[in-house]
């Protein structure tokens, strides 16, 4: 994966650091490590942000740097990735969630509406929680650990190429000077 394109749309550590929302993380945030473009920490940041944004909580982004703290993994991806979900597609991702907690769990599928407010949160949630919060796991889970492999594959794809890339050119380098 190429590094530039990936830090072409994150956030650099001081603009991290600024955010009003972590400043409860302190000093945590001053670790390396939490910025590092390699095989291993954007793998385990695509890994973290996709299961944090199967989450059904609020504060996804809060979840998913204190996962990118404990696995010492790319914070600003872990975070950016969060956004999966946002509110044009949590109603799909969440009702799915939902359907497979249900069918896994054989509860009887009960209708409900998805709602943004304070009402539905007290009424249907109570209801739901168990099968929403079964399938979101699964579904976190799952997807985490194929975004974790499909990461790994295609830096290391991308690894390759490049290196066949350079071999082509000293070959041709070497042809020309003799």
């Amino acid at each position: 994966m190429p590094k530039s394109v990936i830090r072409r749309w994150l956030p650099t550590p001081e603009q991290v650091r600024a955010n009003s929302g972590l400043k409860i993380l302190g000093t945590l945030l001053h670790d390396p490590n939490l910025f590092h473009l390699n095989r291993h920490s954007v793998s385990v940041a695509f890994a973290v942000g996709i299961f944090t944004s199967f989450l059904p909580l609020p504060g996804q982004m809060l979840i998913a740097a204190v996962l990118a703290l404990w696995f010492r993994c790319n914070l600003p991806l872990s975070m950016a990735l969060v956004w999966i979900s946002n509110p044009l597609t949590m109603p799909a991702i969440f009702y799915s969630t939902y359907k497979l907690g249900a069918w896994l769990l054989g509860t009887p599928h009960m209708p409900f509406r998805i709602e943004l407010s304070w009402e539905w949160l007290t009424e249907e949630v109570g209801r739901i929680w168990l099968p929403l919060f079964s399938g979101s796991l699964i579904c976190g889970i799952f997807f985490a650990t194929v975004a974790y492999f499909a990461m790994q594959a295609i830096w290391r794809w991308h690894v390759v190429k490049r290196w066949k890339a350079r071999l082509e050119l000293r070959k041709t380098q070497m042809g020309e000077s003799k």
